[in-house]
């Protein structure tokens, strides 16, 4: 008689009514996780889905309880103004954080982002933008994503919780911009690098850049690779189209030369 074959991991999925949310409930089954699913919203199709927002810290330490890891990407997930990404993506942050500290769980996958050293310059030359560069923050959006990186690293170096923090670029089924075509992530590459930072052994924390294998990658995907994660897929097959619409990217224009683009230079929202 063959041996049962292991249970499948549980995952808690924050923001699972989101855009990437919504893309990685669909992927990352095959990976073998159970996925418990939590959104300030209702979650469509996923009637035993958990509806709380983040400042409810019951409902988010219930949430956690024994699960083996945490995807968290719940918040807000572009420019908005200061008290409502301190709410959310904040003390949000440092509420789930602390729920998974009491109920014991060793791992969160944090949604960071680009934005967070978005006042980075681009590299002029065939360099590539280390992971080590220091926090550049381009909005309070990208604010709020340097505190989740500092958060992640005293509760590993205080607590032994361990974090990936992945700068995400732009997931999206295929890019829209030409300047996407640096830091598109495929849904796809997504998920084999969710699962790489899920699975990996002893990543203390580490940061790293989430993008697929693009021919215009301006940052540096090392520690990412070093998780395990290959990414597939590249977004040149969408250049041509894309720079017949919008034109290549002009060193001339301020948002093209930095990597937060026009989050560094005309963010919505952003008090005159």
């Amino acid at each position: 008689m063959p041996a049962p074959a292991p249970a499948p991991r549980t995952i808690l999925l924050t923001g699972a009514a989101g855009k990437v949310g919504t893309l990685m409930r669909e992927l990352l089954p095959a990976y073998g996780y159970e996925l418990r699913l939590l959104d300030a919203r209702p979650v469509p199709d996923a009637p035993d889905a958990i509806t709380a927002d983040l400042a409810d810290r019951a409902a988010l330490r219930e949430a956690v309880r024994g699960v083996d890891a945490v995807v968290h990407l719940a918040g807000i997930s572009g420019e908005s103004s200061f008290d409502r990404i301190l709410r959310a993506n904040i003390e949000g942050t440092y509420n789930l954080y602390d729920a998974a500290r009491e109920e014991g769980v060793r791992r969160i996958v944090f949604a960071s982002s680009n934005h967070a050293v978005g006042f980075t310059p681009l590299p002029d030359t065939d360099g590539l933008i280390p992971v080590g560069v220091p926090h550049r923050p381009d909005t309070f959006y990208g604010l709020s994503k340097c505190f989740g990186e500092d958060l992640a690293q005293l509760y590993w170096d205080r607590l032994g919780l361990e974090t990936v923090s992945v700068r995400i670029g732009s997931c999206y089924p295929e890019p829209t911009t030409v300047r996407m075509l640096s830091i598109w992530l495929s849904p796809a590459d997504c998920a084999r690098l969710l699962h790489a930072a899920l699975s990996a052994e002893n990543v203390g924390h580490t940061v790293c850049y989430g993008s697929s294998a693009n021919t215009r990658l301006q940052w540096d995907l090392s520690t990412a690779r070093a998780l395990g994660y290959e990414p597939q897929d590249d977004a040149e097959p969408y250049a041509e189209k894309l720079i017949a619409e919008q034109g290549e990217l002009d060193p001339a224009n301020p948002e093209h030369t930095v990597l937060g683009g026009h989050f560094a230079t005309r963010p919505a929202d952003w008090p005159n």
